[in-house]
């Protein structure tokens, strides 16, 4: 698949190289290199172009167009344009043209995600005989794992796999934005989704989305042409989200493994073993708002306080299900969606914390305020392992307790006096 992007090239420069500093992996994507006679008269002789130099040069199965807000704006019709393209003979047979509209204007980047997965849904998935079904075949359940990074999708299809059950994720960056270093550059990497695994989205018994935000829209989509039901979860960051995680696989034909038991059972030991370092600490959490709530449950759980929990996301749901988590201190909290990094920093000001969990772009809160910072989510600009370890399931919240623990005693060794600065702690 390739991505392709239409607006102009600076639209695409930007995607490309956000994501490229984060998986540190080259991203390719293709653009209709808007000028400013397509800004007047529209993209369409640039978007039948593109298409045209992308199957002749680069030869993908799949072309998924997203717009950006110039092309929105003047009003392009991306489906009357791809069909156009078919009509002249531009996409060969067996290829296929998907598209989702993408502006930044309307939400944010997990909007524009979550559309995309849509998109997937809306062009291949449908409805499949599944009377046929042999005895031996494997229950498949089909994955929506949300705005996370390869590392969590594997392990996603990891638990699934392990608990005896077929997995069908979408979409799927493991084995493309982890790839190996061989000394060979290949333009389409092993892995990802393949297009008959869409294509049998309704051989699954459900569907999972994993994240109300980014997962909840292509979770429906199927349901309503796959006519395979959707249960939509929480992020599985932490013991109570995973838990409801692999009840729902072992609901749908999944059976619970003694490996799993023991993953679990390592990470209660952890959590027991340091638990005295978390209680009662203050921290703020920020970023994509499905990875805000989970790990607003896990830092609960851990018997920290969630002071501020902020999003640039809009949407009535973070409220609500941030309420849901907090319960009666929701009141106590600063619980704010549609908002900034400069409103957090002046939250912070206010009221201190103890810690601070979000993207890269929390390092410059952390240092004015001198706070104890630990970076996850998206993006991850100036750290590197994020894309080969987890933070889902319970080995993602051992590595995460870990560095939060280690940000917290690290802060406790720096700041100790001579007669405190203790061996053990």
């Amino acid at each position: 698949c390739l991505p392709y992007s239409h607006g102009s090239q600076g639209c695409c420069s930007y995607h490309r190289s956000h994501l490229t500093r984060h998986f540190k992996e080259p991203v390719m994507a293709a653009t209709s290199s808007f000028t400013e006679g397509a800004s007047v008269f529209g993209g369409q002789p640039n978007l039948l172009q593109g298409l045209n130099t992308v199957f002749t040069t680069y030869n993908p199965d799949i072309v998924a167009v997203h717009t950006t807000c110039l092309s929105e704006t003047i009003g392009d019709d991306i489906p009357q344009i791809v069909g156009e393209a078919r009509s002249q003979g531009l996409i060969p047979d067996g290829k296929f043209v998907i598209h989702a509209n993408t502006p930044s204007y309307v939400g944010s980047h997990v909007i524009g995600f979550s559309n995309m997965c849509v998109a997937m849904a809306k062009y291949f998935a449908t409805a499949v005989d599944t009377s046929r079904r042999r005895s031996t075949d494997k229950t498949q359940v089909n994955i929506v794992p949300g705005f996370v990074d390869p590392s969590d999708m594997r392990e996603l299809r990891r638990l699934a796999e392990s608990m005896g059950l077929r997995v069908s994720m979408f979409p799927d960056t493991a084995g493309v934005m982890d790839a190996p270093q061989t000394g060979k550059h290949v333009f389409y990497p092993d892995g990802g989704t393949t297009v008959e695994e869409l294509k049998n989205l309704g051989r699954g018994v459900a569907t999972l989305g994993l994240g109300w935000f980014a997962s909840r829209e292509a979770a429906v989509e199927v349901e309503n042409r796959a006519h395979v039901p959707r249960e939509l979860l929480d992020l599985p960051i932490g013991v109570a989200a995973t838990d409801r995680f692999l009840e729902v696989l072992r609901f749908r034909g999944g059976t619970i493994t003694a490996d799993i038991e023991r993953e679990r059972g390592q990470l209660v030991d952890l959590i027991v073993d340091t638990q005295l370092h978390f209680q009662g600490k203050k921290v703020a959490i920020f970023g994509d708002p499905d990875h805000v709530l989970s790990l607003t449950e896990f830092c609960r759980d851990l018997g920290m306080i969630p002071v501020h929990i902020l999003t640039g996301t809009p949407g009535k749901q973070f409220d609500r299900r941030a309420k849901e988590i907090l319960g009666t201190k929701f009141e106590q909290t600063n619980v704010k969606r549609d908002s900034d990094l400069f409103l957090l920093h002046q939250l912070i000001k206010n009221e201190p914390v103890d810690l601070l969990l979000g993207n890269t772009y929390g390092k410059y809160i952390a240092r004015a305020e001198d706070i104890p910072f630990v970076r996850v989510g998206w993006p991850i600009l100036d750290r590197a392992g994020h894309s080969l370890l987890p933070t889902l399931g319970y080995n993602g919240a051992v590595r995460l307790v870990s560095r939060m623990l280690d940000a917290l005693l690290d802060r406790r060794d720096r700041d100790a006096p001579d007669h405190e600065f203790e061996l053990v702690l």
